[in-house]
C-alpha cells in the first residue's frame, strides 16, 4: 500500500498544513489525514523577516508532520514540502530553509507566485468537474492572492499579488473601523488596477469563477449559515442538503457588511463564528468584495481543495507519467464533495480508512478470481466500477451522523437517495451505493425486500460488496485502520486476511485489552456472512495491536 501514499505540506503565511492521501489510477485520490497548525510567519518581527520565534514554531510543526508521515509509511519520494508568500518574501529565507532541512530532513521548495497559482488551480480541478471550462481560480492566502485562468488543466494566465488577509490586517489603515475599511479598499483597488489584472481577465474572459482558499471557504460557510442574518447557525432552519458550495455577489456583500460593523458585540459574534480566522476575516472579506467588483464576478463556486491537492495531482502526474488523468473520474469527486459537506474532517478521514481496508479485500478477491481455474470461487466478475461504488459507499456510510448517531446508516441511505448529489451515476448505481450504506451495519439485508428490485443484475454484486463493507467496518471500528500492513491470500482452505506485522516474542500475535469479546462476536458474525456469500471460508489473523476506537 505504501507506494500509493502521497503527502503534501503547505508552509503558508497563516498556517502550516499537511495532507496525506492514498492514490488510485487513473485519477483518484482519497484523503487519509489532514492536519493544520497555527504558525503565523513573521508576525512578531520586522517586515520581510522570519523571527526566531516563528522559526522555532515552524520546526516544531514540521517535526510533528514528519512523525505522521513516517507513521503512515509515506515514501520520501512521494512527499513534497512547499513554502509560499511569507518565505518567498523573507530576507532570511535561505537560512530558514537550511535550518528546516537540518532539523526535519524536509527539502523545502519555495514556490513562485505563478507556481502557487497553478497548483491552486490544479487542486480545484480535483474537486469540481470543470476541466472543460475556462476557469478563473482565485486563492486568497495570508501574504498574497493568486489568480489563474485555466482550461483543460493548462494555465492561460496567472498572476500573484501581494494582497493577503494577514498582511492587510497588519497594515495601519487607521484607528476607526469605518476609516480602516475605506482606506483598505482604496489600497486594494490601487494594487489591482496597477497590476494590469483587470484588462488581462477582460481580454481572456472566463466561464466560471472558482475560489480555492480557506478564507473563501470561511465566507461560503458564513453565507450558508446565515452569518449576515440574526438566525446564524440555526440548525432548525438550515440543512446541509441545501449547501451548494457557492455564493453570489449579493450574498458576499451582505456578509462583508456585517463583518465591517463595529462594536464589541459584533467582535464577540465574529470571534465565535470564525474562531482563529476571526482576526483576519474582515480583511479577507473586503479583499474578495473588491475582487468581485473589479473583475465583474457575479457568482463564485467554492472548492474544498486547493494548493495541497494541486501538489498531490502534480506529484501523481510525475510518478505515473501518462497514467494520471486530471479529468479522470469527475463523478467520484461528487462523492468526496458530499462526504465533506456532511462530515467533519475526522469523520471523513475515518470513512476513508474504511475505504482503504475495503479496497484491499476487494482487490484480493479479484486477484484470486483471476488466478483460479477450478471454478470454486465467486461467479460474479468484479471490475473497476464495482470498486468505485464500494469506495463511494464507504466514504458516505456515515454522512447520516450529521443528524445524530441513532440509526445514522438509515439516514445516510435517505440523503443519498433524495438529494440528487451523485453526478454522473446511473439510477441503479445510486441505489447500489445507498443500499450499501444502509446495510453496512446492524441487520443483514433481506433480498426479498422491494428496495432491491431496482438492482436487477447488480444484486449478486451487491452481496459481495456488502460482505466487504461490513467486514471492513467492523475491523476499523475495533482499531485496525488503513495504514496497517494487510495481506490477503488464498489456499485450498479458503481465504486468509493477515493484518499487521508480527510484534510479540516468537512471532506470536499481540492482543490488547481493547480487542473485546464483543469484537470477537461481531467478527465471527461477518465472517459467517462472508462464507454464505462467497461459498468459502475467510480467516482473519490479527498480528498487530489495534488502535482503540470510540466510533
Amino acid at each position: 500500500m505504501a507506494n500509493t501514499l502521497f503527502a503534501a505540506i503547505d508552509m503558508g503565511t497563516n498556517a502550516f498544513k499537511l495532507l496525506i492521501v492514498q492514490a488510485h489510477l487513473p485519477g483518484k485520490f482519497i484523503p487519509l489525514l489532514t492536519v493544520r497548525e497555527h504558525v503565523v510567519l513573521g508576525r512578531d518581527s520586522p517586515s520581510s523577516t522570519i523571527s526566531t520565534h516563528s522559526q522555532n514554531l515552524s520546526v516544531k510543526s514540521l517535526q510533528n508532520f514528519n512523525k505522521l508521515i513516517q507513521t503512515h509509511n509515506v515514501p520520501l519520494l512521494h512527499t513534497r514540502c512547499v513554502a509560499t508568500s511569507a518565505v518567498r518574501e523573507a530576507q532570511n529565507k535561505a537560512k530558514f530553509i537550511h535550518s528546516i532541512a537540518e532539523t526535519t530532513g524536509f527539502k523545502v521548495d519555495v514556490l513562485s507566485g505563478e507556481e502557487e497559482a497553478r497548483f491552486s488551480y490544479l487542486g480545484a480541478l480535483q474537486f469540481f468537474p470543470v476541466f472543460e471550462n475556462l476557469v478563473l481560480n482565485i486563492d486568497i492566502g495570508g501574504g498574497s492572492t493568486e489568480f489563474a485562468i485555466g482550461l483543460r488543466g493548462k494555465i492561460e494566465f496567472c498572476l500573484s499579488l501581494k494582497l493577503g488577509h494577514v498582511t492587510l490586517t497588519q497594515q495601519n489603515f487607521g484607528d476607526e473601523e469605518a476609516e480602516r475599511a475605506s482606506n483598505m479598499r482604496e489600497y486594494i483597488r490601487n494594487v489591482i488596477k496597477e497590476s494590469g489584472l483587470i484588462d488581462k481577465v477582460k481580454n481572456i474572459g472566463f466561464e466560471i469563477a472558482l475560489g480555492s482558499s480557506g478564507t473563501i471557504r470561511a465566507i461560503e460557510k458564513a453565507v450558508f449559515k446565515g452569518y449576515a442574518l440574526d438566525f446564524a447557525d440555526n440548525e432548525a432552519l438550515l440543512s446541509e442538503c441545501k449547501r451548494d458550495w457557492k455564493f453570489s455577489i449579493e450574498e458576499l456583500k451582505s456578509v462583508v457588511e456585517r463583518l465591517c460593523k463595529g462594536g464589541e458585540g459584533q467582535k464577540v459574534r465574529r470571534d465565535g463564528f470564525f474562531k482563529r480566522r476571526s482576526e483576519s476575516i474582515v480583511a479577507g472579506g473586503i479583499l474578495l468584495d473588491e475582487i468581485f467588483d473589479l473583475l465583474g464576478i457575479k457568482e463564485m463556486l467554492v472548492s474544498g481543495y486547493g494548493l495541497r491537492e494541486g501538489l498531490i495531482a502534480d506529484s501523481l502526474a510525475k510518478v505515473f507519467d501518462d497514467g494520471y488523468d486530471l479529468n479522470a473520474n469527475a463523478r467520484f469527486r461528487s462523492i468526496l464533495r458530499l462526504a465533506t459537506r456532511f462530515n467533519s474532517k475526522r469523520i471523513t478521514t475515518s470513512a476513508a480508512e474504511i475505504a482503504s481496508i475495503a479496497r484491499e479485500i476487494f482487490e484480493g478477491l479479484r486477484k484470486y478470481k483471476e488466478l483460479d481455474n477450478d471454478g470454486i470461487y465467486l461467479t460474479v466478475d468484479l471490475d473497476e466500477k464495482d470498486l468505485e461504488n464500494l469506495e463511494a459507499a464507504c466514504l458516505l456510510h456515515n454522512i447520516g451522523l450529521s443528524t445524530g448517531k441513532k440509526g445514522y446508516h438509515k439516514k445516510s441511505y435517505h440523503i443519498i437517495m433524495n438529494g440528487n448529489h451523485l453526478r454522473g451515476y446511473s439510477a441503479e448505481e445510486v441505489k447500489l451505493i445507498a443500499l450499501l450504506t444502509r446495510h453496512h451495519r446492524k441487520k443483514l439485508p433481506k433480498f426479498n425486500d422491494a428496495s432491491f428490485n431496482e438492482l436487477k443484475e447488480a444484486k449478486q454484486k451487491f452481496k459481495v460488496l456488502c460482505a466487504i463493507i461490513r467486514l471492513s467496518f467492523v475491523l476499523h471500528r475495533n482499531g485496525y485502520i488503513n495504514y496497517r500492513e494487510m495481506d490477503f491470500s488464498h489456499s485450498h482452505e479458503g481465504f486468509k486476511l493477515v493484518i499487521g506485522e508480527e510484534r510479540g516474542p516468537n512471532h506470536q500475535p499481540v492482543v490488547e485489552q481493547c480487542v473485546t469479546d464483543k469484537f470477537a462476536v461481531e467478527l465471527t458474525h461477518e465472517l459467517d456472512y462472508f462464507k454464505k456469500v462467497l461459498k468459502q471460508e475467510l480467516s482473519v489473523e490479527l498480528k498487530a495491536p489495534p488502535f482503540c476506537s470510540n466510533e
